[in-house]
């Protein structure tokens, strides 16, 4: 499923016309986007929690040469999955 077979079901599953349900699926990635930015925890009770975290900066080789590298810090987005969810795709 990509972005607009979602917003197909999320049309289809709600009645809006598809430029409304554009706007809410947009609108759910950007405050989802948002709190990770800042750094918040999104927590979606039975679907699962989305969480930004930082990843250390560490020495890497490169593939091609073999020559040690450094790797600088990064943040990630790392996701949970809820019961709920987990139950539902067992």
């Amino acid at each position: 499923m990509n972005k607009m077979d979602l917003i197909a079901a999320v049309a289809d599953e709600t009645s809006l016309p598809r430029t409304k349900a554009t706007e809410v699926v947009d609108a759910v990635f950007a405050a989802i986007s948002g709190a990770l930015q800042k750094k918040d925890e999104v927590r979606l009770v039975g679907f699962g929690s989305f969480s930004a975290a930082t990843r250390k900066a560490s020495t890497g080789r490169n593939p091609r040469t073999g020559e040690e590298m450094q790797i600088p810090e990064s943040t990630t987005v790392r996701f949970k999955v809820g019961k709920q969810l987990k139950d539902a795709v067992n």
